[in-house]
């Protein structure tokens, strides 16, 4: 279970959602002090963004979850924070053995 589609997701899901956040807070921090964070966090947080993205639409495939699902496994990934909560998500249903061995 822990090659899976979901267990991939999971893994990446965190730390996509805290470079969301720190982002955000660099990029306020940018507008406000000279602290300028932004180069760096940028484009970690796109790959980190690109490995969710990828791993979101391996599970949708493999897991055969409904449009619905998928659409709001990857809304979380826009929302500040909602990688901590995709987390949480997806281990439950890892948890409960849901997620197929892939």
């Amino acid at each position: 279970m822990k090659n899976s589609a979901v267990h991939r997701l999971r893994l990446v899901s965190m730390p996509e959602g805290m470079s969301f956040v720190l982002l955000l807070v660099c990029t306020v921090l940018k507008y406000t002090t000279s602290f300028n964070a932004v180069p760096v966090l940028g484009p970690i947080h796109g790959i980190l963004f690109i490995f969710y993205v990828v791993f979101a639409l391996e599970a949708w495939r493999r897991q055969r979850w409904s449009f619905g699902r998928a659409a709001w496994i990857m809304a979380l990934s826009v929302i500040p924070g909602g990688g901590f909560y995709a987390e949480r998500l997806l281990a439950r249903e890892e948890k409960q053995g849901l997620a197929f061995a892939s």
